[in-house]
């Protein structure tokens, strides 16, 4: 997935920035900092973002036109970046296993090197899809 950029309404309060994201229902935070508040609007994207994924088995929503998007007073429209792909990494752990077949005498040899078959699997995946 390419990078997407959502439009996220940032309202300055007494103590703070709330944010939520005009079409994405439910998907609001709040920050102490402007700072604070942009990175925290990044997780409520990947925390939905998941949700839709995994829970509601949903597509998640494109992001909306920020041209079509009416302000009011107070508030600032705000370009959020989301890459799932960058989030995935970061936040998920799950393992999944796999079965795959090689040679029985290239298992012994590795068995014998004391090797690492997962490390080794990962590694190469990654070198494959240019990860690195």
């Amino acid at each position: 997935m390419k990078k997407l950029f959502y439009p996220a309404i940032f309202e300055k309060d007494g103590t703070g920035y709330s944010i939520f994201f005009p079409n994405i229902p439910g998907c609001n935070s709040e920050g102490d900092t402007l700072e604070e508040a942009y990175e925290m609007a990044r997780d409520a994207l990947g925390l939905m973002y998941t949700t839709y994924k995994e829970d509601l088995h949903k597509s998640f929503p494109t992001p909306c036109d920020p041209t079509e998007i009416q302000l009011e007073g107070g508030q600032t429209l705000v370009l959020v970046e989301f890459d799932s792909l960058e989030y995935r990494r970061k936040y998920e752990s799950r393992a999944v296993k796999k079965t795959l077949t090689i040679p029985s005498w290239l298992n012994d040899m590795a068995s014998s090197a004391n090797v690492n078959f997962s490390n080794v699997l990962q590694e190469a995946l990654k070198q494959q899809l240019h990860l690195k």
